[in-house]
């Protein structure tokens, strides 16, 4: 498999993570989002949404992270990610949304760009709208989690941890008051205790000089 990554792209660290969890052979393939790679003719050939992640397999290429992450959970049931009955899956996937479709597409680079080149944002401006909006969704996600486990969900790593530790980190990043969300910065930190996550990190990756 190839992962076509960027080392901040916190779509992609989902992916890495999970890859490095489930113990998957993989090449990594960077792609300068800065300098929009994405949108180059070779890259699009492969992956016509013009994102990141993108892995390439034997059967094609897969975009989307989430899809991508579901797609390694039923060809690698090694190391379940998203594990239970019906009612412990939804609640895995409810936590994954939370950070993927409620929190990230709205704080993602493209979006920050926007802002700064049609919108006329400044650097402060456009870091207290990705504040403003991590705080908001960590807030309701805080309230969700249960203080005496180890992870999102049980004391089991899914695919819950998986999306929240990428946006923990660019909240560390954006200088969010992570004090405010004991139970995800406790999370975080049980986390990034771990090889698979260490490796995972952004200043871990080859593009990351």
């Amino acid at each position: 498999m190839k992962l076509y990554t960027y080392f901040r792209s916190s779509a992609a660290y989902r992916v890495r993570i999970a890859l490095n969890l489930k113990n998957i052979s993989h090449e990594l393939v960077t792609v300068n989002l800065l300098k929009s790679e994405q949108q180059g003719a070779e890259y699009l050939d492969k992956n016509p949404q013009g994102l990141l992640p993108a892995l390439e397999t034997d059967e094609g290429v897969l975009a989307q992270s989430m899809a991508i992450l579901e797609y390694l959970e039923e060809t690698h049931p090694q190391t379940p990610l998203l594990f239970g009955n019906a009612w412990q899956k939804a609640q895995i996937r409810n936590l994954c949304y939370a950070v993927a479709c409620d929190i990230h597409p709205i704080d993602n680079l493209r979006v920050l760009k926007y802002l700064s080149s049609e919108l006329g944002a400044d650097d402060d401006a456009k870091n207290t709208w990705y504040r403003h909006w991590v705080e908001i969704g960590f807030e309701k996600i805080e309230k969700s989690l249960d203080g005496n486990n180890d992870y999102c969900v049980g004391n089991t790593l899914s695919l819950a941890d998986v999306c929240l530790i990428p946006q923990v980190f660019n909240a560390y990043r954006f200088k969010v008051d992570m004090t405010a969300y004991p139970k995800i910065a406790a999370i975080y930190e049980r986390c990034n205790k771990l090889d698979a996550f260490i490796d995972a990190a952004p200043q871990n990756q080859p593009d990351a000089a």
